[in-house]
């Protein structure tokens, strides 16, 4: 590993020393470095060629920046945690200089976690035209569910071309295994082994309508169509709204891409951290 992106919070100042000063140790170890806010995405982009190693330093929530914004090169991403539950990230910022030489050595190995690919769609068929590219690409989830306004939607979800039901609810997650334990989990839904390749559907407070959640297989292509008289949304990882309408859809499956994470706890390790991570003790 020659070259090694370093992603920081722009809001976590701690986050940002650390990156600071990794990028300053990395050519000791005759490496080469780059810094960028995780909120740039077009400057991670622009960086991600000829990369090797992009190191995270924040929370989930970078991961799922950097995730997104690297994953069409292939780079493995180690999580330096400075968030809460740290699900996706790997050490400690305590841990991360200790560890450091190792990794660069080819120390580790690679996570693979499969993403999500959505096409969005107006009521009259034409794409969704709101300065997004498409395909949307999420790591964790795509949502689609009411706005501010508390009242319920309707959301006519369609898998492999066949009607599965029209949902009464506040929303309806599809979530991938790494995305089963956050908005799906907090609505009820199960938890997915990490590396597993099925897609997850869990109805939000659904009303007096199918309220159990579905496990499908990596090949579903799932439509989702939103019906209200009031204005609607579309969230792809929690960090991508949409503004939706009456009759807009999407059109989910599997990813072109794999997130690539890199590992220096073996497998074991997330079902052993699972319960400290929900913080049950």
């Amino acid at each position: 590993m020659k070259r090694v992106g370093i992603v920081y919070h722009p809001k976590i100042a701690a986050a940002k020393t650390l990156a600071e000063h990794l990028a300053k140790l990395l050519p000791s170890l005759n490496r080469t470095a780059w810094t960028c806010s995780a909120w740039d995405e077009e400057g991670m982009r622009a960086e991600s060629p000829g990369t090797d190693l992009a190191i995270s330093v924040g929370g989930d929530g970078t991961i799922l920046r950097v995730a997104r914004a690297v994953s069409d090169w292939e780079i493995p991403i180690l999580g330096v945690n400075f968030g809460h539950l740290g699900f996706m990230t790997e050490l400690s910022a305590d841990d991360i200089i200790e560890r450091l030489p190792s990794v660069l050595n080819g120390g580790g190995w690679v996570d693979r976690r499969m993403m999500l690919q959505a096409e969005l769609y107006c009521r009259d068929g034409s794409r969704h035209d709101e300065g997004l590219p498409q395909p949307l690409c999420a790591l964790n989830d795509v949502m689609m569910g009411r706005g501010a306004t508390s009242r319920v939607v309707y959301v006519k979800a369609t898998v492999d071309g066949v009607l599965l039901t029209t949902y009464k609810a506040d929303g309806v997650v599809i979530a991938t295994a790494t995305g089963s334990t956050g908005y799906s989990l907090a609505a009820g839904g199960p938890i997915l082994y990490p590396q597993a390749e099925d897609i997850l559907i869990k109805p939000i407070s659904a009303h007096l309508t199918l309220a159990y959640p579905l496990i499908l297989p990596s090949t579903a292509v799932i439509e989702l169509e939103v019906h209200t008289d009031h204005e609607a949304m579309l969230s792809v990882d929690g960090q991508i709204s949409v503004a939706l309408h009456d009759g807009d859809r999407i059109v989910a499956r599997r990813g072109c891409h794999v997130a690539r994470f890199l590992r220096v706890n073996p497998p074991e390790y997330f079902y052993s951290a699972l319960e400290r991570r929900l913080k049950l003790k």
